[in-house]
């Protein structure tokens, strides 16, 4: 049995604590949030889209390769926690209007065999909501998950770990994590997933600012994510319980953490609209902003030495990474 110590309790820090505990490691593990279900990590403010095929279309093949392992590992997970429903692979949409119709030819060059072109008829089958005049192709085999509830499942599924929270790590060495209030924890590995507390020791990390939308639509039925294909943004819809569509998408190369701006705002909204015309009534009923870490290569970075085990970069992906990550990760420890 080994004792390890965590700095950061977002996704990838409580999957590593549940996975090391269930393995009979002592873990502990340091979080200046005050509490498991208070949202400070970026992953309570993300979307949880789960789509290797469509990030073909912008990442490295190296982050599709690891979204189809952690697509096929999140539902065990989930499983596992008792709560299977929180994951869903029923596959997703692209959608373009007909001037985009270039955009998301170049899109689908980049991804390979897999979205399906829908004609009128095929689209309403899936989505009646959505506008009949969308270009349309089905993405099988992509999902989605419940980022809240999993990550307050994750910290409540794991009471062998000793959760610290309210207490921020100030340094973070091979065997030691050094503590705001001047204590310090000695372990036989510590794990660093703080995403941007980290930047002191990866100086070429940086934040890349996301804004979220969440609207109230009674009646307004969407059954899987949709990415639509816009001029300036990546825009998705993804329904969730109670008739909530979360709407986003928006990357500002900032480390601004204020509310969403009206620009942003608009758009996402507008083009929300365009695609599916009965939100026309919703209600915004929660607007959020996060900040994603990110490298230069926009690829997630695995480091280790004795007794030190850094991941970070996980940028917009890191629901789709964190399983596979963890499984790499494990193998070190």
């Amino acid at each position: 049995m080994a004792d390890i110590a965590i700095a950061g309790a977002g996704v990838m820090g409580r999957l590593l604590a549940w996975q090391l505990a269930r393995n009979g490691h002592r873990v502990r593990v340091v979080d200046p949030a005050p509490d498991p279900c208070a949202p400070g990590a970026a992953a309570f403010t993300a979307a949880g889209m789960l789509s290797p095929l469509a990030e073909q279309a912008h990442a490295e093949p190296e982050v599709a390769d690891l979204g189809w392992r952690s697509l096929r590992l999140w539902p065990l997970i989930a499983q596992a926690l008792g709560q299977p429903g929180l994951v869903k692979t029923e596959g997703s949409l692209l959608l373009a209007h007909g001037s985009d119709v270039g955009t998301a030819q170049r899109a689908l060059a980049r991804m390979d065999d897999g979205p399906e072109p829908l004609n009128r008829a095929a689209l309403q089958m899936l989505e009646p909501a959505l506008a009949p005049d969308l270009k349309a192709w089905w993405l099988p085999g992509e999902g989605q998950l419940m980022p809240r509830e999993l990550l307050v499942a994750l910290a409540r599924a794991s009471p062998g770990v000793d959760w610290l929270w309210g207490r921020r790590a100030t340094a973070v060495q091979p065997h030691l994590i050094a503590l705001d209030d001047g204590t310090e924890l000695d372990a036989d590995v510590v794990i660093d997933t703080r995403g941007l507390g980290a930047k002191p020791d990866l100086p070429p990390l940086r934040g890349v600012r996301g804004e979220i939308l969440w609207l109230h639509a009674p009646g307004v039925a969407l059954h899987r994510p949709v990415r639509l294909l816009h001029p300036r943004h990546r825009v998705y819809l993804v329904p969730r319980p109670g008739d909530v569509i979360v709407v986003g998408a928006s990357e500002v190369e900032s480390e601004d953490r204020s509310p969403v701006s009206l620009r942003s705002a608009v758009e996402l909204m507008a083009a929300a609209h365009s695609a599916l015309p009965a939100l026309a009534e919703a209600r915004i009923v929660h607007m959020d902003t996060h900040l994603r870490p990110a490298l230069p290569d926009h690829r997630p970075c695995l480091i280790h030495e004795p007794g030190l085990l850094r991941i970070n970069g996980l940028f917009r992906h890191g629901w789709l990474l964190a399983p596979a990550l963890a499984e790499q990760a494990l193998q070190h420890v």
